[in-house]
């Protein structure tokens, strides 16, 4: 009789609690331990991968917003460096340069 009561485990005794104090309970808290220790480490290491995917994305952002603003930066300076901008520069500012009127030529 003492074997059915054993056995038999119902809700009271799920939810109060009793059924940890089980001799099956007993001989199984280090797996049970090791089990949460696990689950632990299985949860950080998913937070922690998370985190390191928006940094990543973060930072391949920031890269292209640097391509963007050195392709711009670029082409304005081909823009002011262009022959023709530097000649109108230098008739507005009134120097005394003046382009070359002989073509380059190659020193060996």
């Amino acid at each position: 009789m003492e074997d059915v009561k054993k056995k038999r485990s119902s809700l009271k005794n799920i939810l109060g609690g009793d059924i940890l104090a089980t001799d099956f309970f007993r001989r199984q808290t280090k797996l049970f331990v090791l089990i949460m220790v696990f689950v632990i480490f299985y949860i950080h290491n998913r937070y922690a991968a998370q985190q390191q995917m928006i940094e990543i994305d973060r930072l391949k952002q920031e890269l292209n917003d640097i391509k963007y603003d050195a392709l711009i930066r670029n082409s304005e300076l081909m823009e002011k460096s262009r022959q023709s901008h530097i000649e109108e520069y230098i008739s507005e500012t009134k120097t005394e340069l003046q382009p070359a009127t002989n073509p380059p030529y190659l020193i060996k």
